[in-house]
C-alpha cells in the first residue's frame, strides 16, 4: 500500500466506510478492522451487523471501543488496518472520562509507531450548527483537533460526500 497513513472524513452517512473498506480490499494486504462502536441500543447492534456482514469473514475484527493502540502496536508488515472510527473512539473516551489528552497522545504515537499502513476513519463534525450545550462543543472541538493531529501525520487525506472521494492531501 502506497499510503503509511490514510485519514478518510466524511459526514454521517456519507459512504467513508464504504470507501476506506474499498481502499483496504484494494491493497491486497491481510486485512484488520479495529472496530470502536459500543452496542448500547438495538439500532446500533443492527448498524454493526450490516457492517460485519458486508464485510464477511476475509476480515480478522478486533472489538476495541477503548484502546487501540493495542490492536496498532500488534499490527504486523504485510497486514493494513482499518480502524473505524476515530469519533466513536474519542466519544467513548469522553463518556467514561478518560483523560483525552493522554489517550489522544498514545493513539497519535501508535499511528506513528504501526509497522503496517492504517487507514482511519473519522466524523468531520465541524460543519454544523455550535452545539448547544458544553459537552457537545468540547466533543466538536477535540474531535476537530484529533482530525487535525491526524491529517498532519497522513500521506493521504480523503473527503468522501455523496459517496465520492475527494482527495485533500496526497495521492490516490
Amino acid at each position: 500500500m502506497r499510503n503509511k497513513l490514510t485519514l478518510v472524513l466524511g459526514g454521517a452517512g456519507s459512504g467513508k466506510s464504504d470507501w476506506a473498506e474499498n481502499t483496504v480490499i484494494q491493497s491486497g494486504y491481510d486485512k484488520v478492522y479495529v472496530a470502536t462502536a459500543q452496542a448500547w441500543d438495538e439500532e446500533m447492534k443492527a448498524k454493526i451487523h450490516r457492517h460485519q456482514h458486508q464485510r464477511g469473514n476475509t476480515w480478522s475484527t478486533i472489538e476495541a471501543p477503548l484502546d487501540i493502540v493495542t490492536p496498532l502496536s500488534n499490527a504486523r508488515s504485510g497486514q493494513v488496518v482499518l480502524l473505524d472510527c476515530a469519533t466513536m473512539w474519542l466519544s467513548n473516551h469522553l463518556l467514561a472520562g478518560s483523560d483525552l489528552a493522554t489517550e489522544e497522545e498514545r493513539f497519535i504515537t501508535a499511528l506513528r509507531e504501526c509497522a503496517a499502513p492504517v487507514v482511519v476513519v473519522t466524523n468531520e463534525v465541524g460543519m454544523s450548527v455550535v452545539p448547544e450545550n458544553a459537552l457537545a462543543r468540547r466533543f466538536r472541538e477535540t474531535q476537530g483537533k484529533l482530525n487535525q493531529r491526524i491529517a498532519a501525520q497522513a500521506n493521504l487525506v480523503v473527503t468522501v460526500m455523496a459517496g465520492l472521494p475527494l482527495v485533500l492531501k496526497g495521492q490516490i
